[in-house]
């Protein structure tokens, strides 16, 4: 399923293999994969199966990911997806990983804002969560800048390549936006 979802400066478009060398530069940078468990590529070849992987989840009647490039301007500036979980809970995990060209300018907060919108309005869900390490401030930063609410501190849940870290769990739900 293809969609495109639009902000003011920005354009979120479902994932397609053209994005594959774009996404393997993203997660080649070291800066990105700081508090990111997926780890650098080894080749090109790891990210061709990585991105096919996302395209598969974003097709079919029932979808289970929504993957979006992020574009500024006709620039590649990331990625963002909603993960859906079981239908009966209505409910979705939500990640994104920004190139660091596109850090602390508000990108991420409006790309955020627009797939918890698409999340809720369109495909109706009822929670949306996203996770984070503590010590990635940006981004549970951002998550709190949206309406997410830390509801929880996971101890070493995530394996980083630093070692094992902790986890702050965030939500929101759809009734908190009214």
């Amino acid at each position: 399923m293809n969609v495109i979802l639009k902000t003011e400066r920005l354009t979120l478009k479902s994932v397609t293999i053209d994005d594959t060398e774009a996404i393997h530069q993203l997660h080649s940078i070291e800066e990105v994969d700081k508090y990111n468990t997926l780890g650098i590529p080894e080749n090109i070849e790891v990210t061709i199966l990585h991105v096919k992987d996302l395209v598969k989840s974003n097709q079919g009647e029932q979808p289970q990911a929504y993957t979006f490039v992020i574009e500024n301007d006709n620039q590649f500036a990331g990625l963002i997806s909603l993960n859906l979980g079981r239908a009966k809970y209505k409910n979705a995990e939500i990640w994104f990983k920004l190139h660091p060209d596109f850090w602390n300018k508000g990108i991420a907060t409006e790309a955020l804002k627009e797939i918890i919108s698409f999340g809720f309005n369109t495909l109706n869900l009822h929670r949306i969560e996203a996770g984070c390490a503590v010590d990635n401030i940006s981004s549970y930063k951002v998550l709190e800048k949206v309406g997410m609410i830390r509801e929880a501190h996971t101890r070493q849940l995530l394996p980083l390549k630093s070692g094992w870290t902790d986890n702050y769990g965030y939500a929101i739900l759809s009734t908190d936006l009214r």
